[in-house]
């Protein structure tokens, strides 16, 4: 507060209300291929519905993949998601030679000045499934086109011909043929060269010889043709309207070929367009909210296409814009180095906040790269399986591989949590049973019990540790082969009759003795330091002296009686005055606090006494009292 020159009144604030916030725990993690979605790019995907939406179904190659993304869905409702591809991966292209646009990032570093001469528009993103898309463009001059030089129908056949015409430039299929008096002749349902095509049957036949106009298959989709938009017509300008579709042409993003998954009605030619609300109404500006497909150039007739509007009337198309999209690629076998390179999205803390990540069903060398990227980030816990072949097929071996496994992982961190399998599990999106590993459904165990309890509780057993979506598990280890898992940091997951199956085991890959060796202790610490940590960053930059020390204390020790309340320790202390800041700590600018917790530990094991007596000896004189 500054001193006041003269007599007067100066009102300040200070905010003395400052508390440790609430974190969560339950963001999970997760980097695999897909049929579909941006490559190398962090998504949050909230439930199955819109992994399928923004990712596509699963196919044969990536089921494990996608249903372990989908697993640990069933358990909570946020997932951070990376989809990554092979080298080979490609967009489906208009025309020329399929390219690699990986992401929004990508299209605006690389593709949005139009210079990949692969036609107006590309898929999206890379994967066979854009081969499906098709994309047509009209504005006001293409709506009816007149067909050049003599026309004649079939009265048989259904077919017509032309003298002097090229029905593949001036009509498209599904086009409407017209008279010269505008009547419905049929429908265009195939080209078969340049001066013949077939109409649907119920066309008429008895047109005699004349002039025959094509009108734009997709004209019933919209009110009215294009013309000239408000925006370009206040600048002298004209002839700027446009119309764009998208439709699945064979049914594989919808199941019914034809299906429209996209239009917009009147966009606009001109760069500087503008809507009604002020919005850009350039098409390719549009064009960049599509979830189909990329503008990645203007149609050859479109020679002053995306100029300023002014006085400039805009060239027109001579027929409407159609192309079938062809040349994508799945390359959905990313190698271990495609996939922790997605991983490394998700490493730093400070931009990405993720607690749970998992190794789906990717190799050994991957998960062991999840759990130091967990380790690494300090406030998030790593997933892992063994492989499918240690568990399948393996029949009196299992034990040894699923060990085996565990030390080619080489982790000694309580960052790290291993179960002991595969589940077969029904996909209902082919009809078939797959084999999936079980780390994504830990994961989910593990976020959903911060959910239903705290993050310090423990995710297993018969109340929380319940496994979903089991037809059967590909190796259920017996009393024996737990107790041997369990001395190596493995924890198994079983099947009981009548039970379920159930995750029996919460111990983390740490190998000394330790409280960290659970991982309820581990993840309640995960809690305390990521909270106290958020809420100590407001005193960078204070002084370091009795005021501030105690403010600290007075937000912490409230949280941690908080905690203390809901079962995650048993006591606490914080020590934060001169006996941990000395003045050599305060010369050298620096802040020490001192925070002992005794944390809640898991029941392991139970031991039930029970005593047979006789009759006539009383109970006190057996237990005393």
């Amino acid at each position: 507060m500054a001193f006041q020159v003269s007599p007067g009144v100066q009102i300040t604030e200070q905010d003395l209300t400052n508390i440790v916030p609430a974190v969560a725990a339950t963001t999970g993690g997760y980097v695999g291929p897909f049929v579909w979605g941006p490559v190398l790019d962090v998504r949050t995907v909230t439930d199955e519905a819109q992994l399928v939406r923004d990712f596509g179904r699963p196919t044969t190659e990536i089921a494990a993949s996608w249903l372990s993304a989908a697993n640990y869905l069933a358990y909570a409702n946020n997932l951070k998601l990376v989809r990554v591809v092979g080298s080979a991966a490609r967009n489906a292209v208009a025309s020329g030679t399929a390219i690699l646009v990986k992401n929004a990032d990508d299209w605006d570093n690389n593709f949005a000045n139009g210079s990949a001469t692969v036609g107006p528009v590309a898929a999206k993103y890379p994967g066979s499934i854009g081969n499906a898309l098709k994309v047509s463009m009209c504005d006001g001059a293409a709506w009816i086109v007149l067909i050049s030089g003599t026309v004649a129908t079939s009265t048989s056949s259904k077919t017509v011909t032309g003298t002097g015409t090229s029905f593949l430039s001036e009509t498209h299929v599904g086009a409407t043929l017209l008279d010269s008096t505008n009547a419905v002749i049929g429908t265009v349902v195939s080209i078969e060269s340049d001066n013949s095509l077939t109409l649907a049957a119920n066309a008429r036949v008895s047109l005699a010889t004349g002039s025959i106009k094509s009108k734009w298959a997709y004209a019933s989709e919209f009110d009215q043709q294009p013309s000239t938009s408000a925006s370009v017509s206040k600048l002298s300008g004209s002839s700027d309207e446009l119309h764009v579709i998208v439709v699945d042409q064979t049914g594989a993003w919808t199941g019914t070929p034809g299906t429209i998954l996209e239009k917009w009605a009147f966009v606009s030619k001109a760069a500087d367009a503008k809507t009604e609300q002020g919005s850009s109404n350039y098409y390719k500006d549009v064009l960049r909210g599509s979830r189909y497909i990329w503008w990645m150039g203007h149609p050859s007739d479109g020679t002053n296409w995306g100029t300023a509007s002014q006085g400039v009337t805009f060239a027109a198309l001579s027929a409407p814009v159609v192309v079938t999209l062809t040349g994508g690629v799945d390359a959905n076998t990313p190698t271990d180095g495609d996939i922790m390179s997605g991983f490394d999205l998700l490493g730093d803390p400070e931009t990405i906040d993720v607690s749970l990540m998992f190794q789906g069903p990717h190799s050994i060398t991957v998960g062991q790269y999840v759990v130091n990227l967990a380790d690494a980030r300090k406030d998030c816990v790593g997933f892992v399986s063994p492989q499918l072949t240690s568990v399948l097929n393996n029949l009196g071996n299992e034990e040894t591989a699923v060990i085996a496994d565990q030390g080619s992982f080489q982790i000694n961190s309580s960052y790290g949590f291993m179960d002991s399998g595969w589940k077969q599990q029904y996909d209902k999106y082919n009809d078939v049973l797959r084999w999936v590993p079980l780390n994504a459904d830990v994961a989910g165990l593990t976020a959903r019990t911060e959910l239903t309890n705290d993050a310090w509780w423990s995710p297993a057993g018969f109340n929380r540790g319940v496994i979903k979506n089991v037809v059967k598990l590909a190796w259920n280890p017996k009393k024996a082969n737990r107790d041997n898992l369990y001395k190596v940091g493995v924890n198994p997951v079983v099947s009981l009759p009548g039970e379920g199956t159930l995750l029996y085991g919460d111990r983390t890959m740490l190998s000394k003795p330790s409280a960290f060796g659970y991982i309820n202790v581990r993840r309640l610490f995960i809690i305390l330091e990521k909270a106290i940590a958020t809420a100590a960053k407001y005193k960078l930059f204070e002084f370091n002296d009795v005021f501030t020390r105690a403010d600290f204390r007075n937000q912490v020790e409230p949280f941690l009686r908080d905690i203390k309340g809901r079962r995650g320790v048993t006591d606490f202390e914080v020590i934060c005055d001169a006996t941990n800041n000395t003045g050599d700590v305060i010369d050298a600018a620096e802040f020490v606090a001192s925070i002992y917790v005794k944390p809640n530990r898991s029941i392991n094991g139970i031991t039930l006494n029970f005593v047979a007596v006789r009759s006539s000896v009383s109970f006190e004189e057996i237990i005393g009292g």
